[in-house]
């Protein structure tokens, strides 16, 4: 059955592409580092397409270089995701498989991928709190947070109003947060387009903005240092939760195994500190984290950027603001 689908449910490659999406970007190079990443989460998708079984899938995904493995596994729970969800009764069959198998330590990355999934499929987007909750008690709402990426990502000339409408105020905070981290991508890693974005944002969410842009430039990467230090300065008051987003990124990267010497830079720059320090911050506060809190993520967040606030303010934010 699935494979008669195959067809219908390949992404041409050319829709990662800055060309294709209208993306601005001042540098060649970080544009075609973008688009690599995309063309990895690309054949991530299309590997577990073809393979159907979240095992053998998993032999060949682990082929890719370990910097970029993780797009992949994204790119392949958005494929177990979609297969899932145009089944009948299948319940996450799949995707649960991978997550608690093979993906599991690419677990972060996988839940945003499965939030792909959700956004083409007009079904599971109309309900996607009801049907997200029976997973991670935790990380679910990363899948909005996917929702909310793959929406800015093909949609970011269109209004969202209505794509939030539907979801509760927690919910919204996950899909601005995703639709932060698409702005690293669409404005090619420009803070002052990015600033100019999310103030555009409503005023409760622009934290949420910051948090995803900070996650992208510290997981994804692509800039240099002084690149960093322009995004930081032009987060202004909100930079802790642009140094909460790159702390989840070290934590991601931690997790898989993954490290990257971009997101070492980028803890260093946003959150004064090292990735494996940011990635322990995360651990801590987990643990404080009240699952009698109506969004336990949501604590999370909100409990890392506390520990960040109060944290050694990174040097060229001092700065910024003396």
């Amino acid at each position: 059955m699935f494979k008669l689908l195959h067809p219908v449910l390949r992404i041409d490659r050319r829709e990662v592409e800055f060309a294709r999406r209208g993306f601005a970007c001042r540098h060649a190079d970080l544009r075609d580092r973008f688009e690599y990443v995309g063309g990895i989460f690309l054949k991530g998708y299309h590997l577990a397409l073809e393979q159907d079984d979240p095992h053998r899938c998993a032999d060949q995904l682990d082929q890719i270089e370990n910097e970029h493995r993780g797009f992949a596994y994204e790119g392949a729970a958005m494929a177990f995701a979609l297969l899932d969800g145009i089944t009948p009764r299948r319940k996450w069959k799949l995707f649960q498989q991978f997550v608690e198998g093979p993906g599991h330590k690419h677990i972060y990355m996988a839940y945003i991928g499965a939030g792909w999934a959700c956004a083409r499929l007009p079904w599971l987007r109309r309900r996607i709190e009801s049907v997200i909750t029976t997973l991670h008690p935790v990380l679910f709402p990363l899948i909005i947070d996917g929702y909310g990426f793959h929406e800015g990502f093909f949609h970011w000339r269109t209004p969202l109003r209505r794509k939030v409408e539907r979801l509760s105020e927690h919910a919204r905070h996950a899909f601005y947060q995703g639709l932060g981290r698409s702005l690293w991508f669409i404005h090619g890693a420009d803070g002052r387009e990015i600033q100019h974005t999310i103030l555009s944002f409503a005023p409760q969410f622009r934290g949420d903005g910051w948090s995803g842009a900070g996650l992208a430039c510290a997981y994804a990467g692509g800039p240099g240092r002084n690149e960093m230090e322009e995004l930081l300065c032009a987060a202004e008051c909100y930079w802790p939760a642009l140094a909460q987003g790159a702390a989840f990124a070290a934590k991601a990267r931690q997790f898989a195994g993954n490290p990257a010497a971009h997101t070492e830079i980028a803890c260093n720059v946003l959150c004064g500190m090292s990735a494996a320090s940011a990635s322990a911050l995360c651990d801590e506060t987990l643990l404080d984290v009240s699952h009698m809190h109506p969004s336990p993520y949501q604590h999370w967040r909100e409990l890392l950027q506390k520990r960040l606030s109060c944290q050694a303010v990174p040097v060229n934010r001092v700065a910024h603001v003396s």
